[in-house]
């Protein structure tokens, strides 16, 4: 080795390793602050999708449905329905609406709250003429945890709670 000549010193030295490292934490708490606040929004958004995307969904098909029927019936349970026993005008799970085609005969749709196996759904049902229902047409609803039909002044209502216990009333009158 020549005299005076310096050693080349390779690495880094203790306070720059140190603001590294603190510079390093700082990003990622920045970026694990911002993936909880995501996660919370996303949390917030789940427990109201219910009441932006599917409330309307529902109350589109039902009140279509109610609008265009021209009587309606309560009843406890399917087998009533179809077979016009035990109407009631209190709070219900199935309803029969009668519609009056332009040949003059009449067609029934049932709305129907029940556990048909894979949980409870709002299932819609066409009666057919030998009165005899089979599956249903199509589930409005998978996601409410209850619906009730009811009465109130002559008008039809639908009292319909959702995943997270919020209460939706939807109201319609018959045509005249």
């Amino acid at each position: 080795m020549k005299p005076g000549s310096h050693d080349l010193r390779r690495g880094f030295t203790l306070i720059e390793l140190s603001v590294g490292i603190m510079v390093g934490m700082a990003v990622c708490a920045m970026v694990l602050a911002l993936f909880n606040q995501q996660a919370t929004f996303l949390k917030i958004y789940k427990a109201q999708n219910f009441l932006t995307e599917e409330a309307p969904v529902i109350s589109n098909y039902v009140g279509r449905l109610v609008g265009r029927a021209d009587r309606f019936r309560l009843h406890d349970n399917l087998a009533d329905a179809l077979s016009n026993v035990r109407p009631r005008t209190t709070p219900s799970p199935v309803v029969v609406l009668n519609f009056r085609l332009p040949d003059g005969t009449v067609r029934a749709s049932i709305l129907s709250f029940a556990n048909l196996g894979s949980g409870n759904a709002l299932y819609y049902y066409v009666v057919p003429t030998s009165g005899v229902l089979s599956t249903p047409q199509w589930a409005i609803s998978k996601k409410a945890s209850n619906v009730a039909f009811l009465m109130s002044a002559g008008i039809l209502q639908m009292k319909l709670t959702g995943p997270a216990n919020e209460v939706i009333t939807y109201s319609g009158s018959m045509q005249q």
